[in-house]
């Protein structure tokens, strides 16, 4: 989710889904830096560990001691300044400071009407973790944060990989389809999603036949990603695949086009997205068609 230019730039967040076990999430920013990377969120009553002051603390207190601590790093990041990695730790510890005092309000759902809960398919059991990841998102977007990434089911090689069985794709669809639609509908009507890019992809889709006997294997070659709010075209097809769905033949479109057309939402030129990195110039957004602009209202 992206929230259009005329929202502050406060932060990136990513939601993460449950692991079984947990597992610790790294985000290093890419070419951009660790400065730039977002902050995990992760399903249940604390989404961010330590995120609650210590019993006895007040916010006065936690301003004077990262006060204190940013007087002390102060020469220490200066001597040290070209080391992103350091200057990311050190704004993930005043990041996390400011969070203790602000995020506890924002990962509360109690005051949440029970109608706006169920749109989401909260306190159901197939949909409630998802469900509860697609409000927070929400809730992030109101208050500010740009950029919010959610993931379902694990990520790369997670539940969706289906090797094995395409039939395990059902419970995943029936996981995310009323809480996707809930965000939608939650969104529109706080007059939001006309600001608010929805971006739903995935790296690449399932081949059209079998492997394994029963399971599908990666397929870049031709898939679907929908985009709603943001200036988008409601109910506008683009492209279409050859008759059995393994290639696009029609309006085809590279990877480095979505990318081009989301920043063009947000106000940004990918083409004047540029990075040194060891010496070179890279840029951010691979050579494509550019924006697709047959879905751009």
């Amino acid at each position: 989710m992206a929230r259009s230019p005329t929202a502050p730039a406060v932060a990136s967040a990513t939601l993460d889904p449950p692991q079984h076990p947990p597992r610790t999430v790294r985000l290093t920013g890419g070419y951009l830096g660790a400065t730039v990377a977002a902050t995990p969120f992760q399903p249940g009553a604390t989404p961010v560990p330590n995120l609650y002051l210590p019993p006895g603390s007040s916010a006065a207190e936690r301003e004077r001691q990262m006060q204190a601590l940013h007087d002390l790093n102060q020469e220490f990041r200066q001597r040290y300044a070209i080391n992103s990695d350091i200057a990311a730790r050190a704004q993930a510890y005043e990041l996390a400071a400011r969070m203790q005092l602000a995020a506890p309000e924002v990962v509360d759902f109690s005051q949440e009407p029970k109608h706006v809960r169920a749109l989401y398919g909260i306190d159901e059991p197939q949909t409630d973790d998802f469900g509860r990841q697609l409000l927070l998102a929400r809730r992030l977007a109101e208050r500010g944060v740009r950029f919010i990434q959610v993931c379902h089911a694990g990520g790369g090689n997670g539940a969706w990989d289906a090797h094995g069985d395409i039939e395990s794709h059902a419970p995943l669809c029936r996981a995310t389809d009323k809480p996707i639609a809930g965000l939608i509908r939650d969104l529109k009507q706080r007059g939001m999603l006309e600001e608010t890019l929805v971006v739903w992809t995935s790296e690449f889709g399932r081949s059209p036949w079998s492997q394994n006997t029963t399971g599908r294997d990666h397929n870049p070659r031709g898939y679907t990603a929908w985009l709603a709010g943001g200036g988008v075209k409601g109910g506008t097809v683009h492209g279409a695949t050859d008759e059995v769905g393994y290639k696009a033949e029609q309006d085809r479109h590279y990877y480095s086009d979505l990318h081009a057309t989301i920043l063009r939402q947000l106000g940004l030129d990918h083409k004047k997205l540029t990075i040194g990195v060891l010496g070179r110039t890279m840029k951010l957004v691979e050579e494509g068609q550019g924006s697709i602009e047959a879905i751009l209202s």
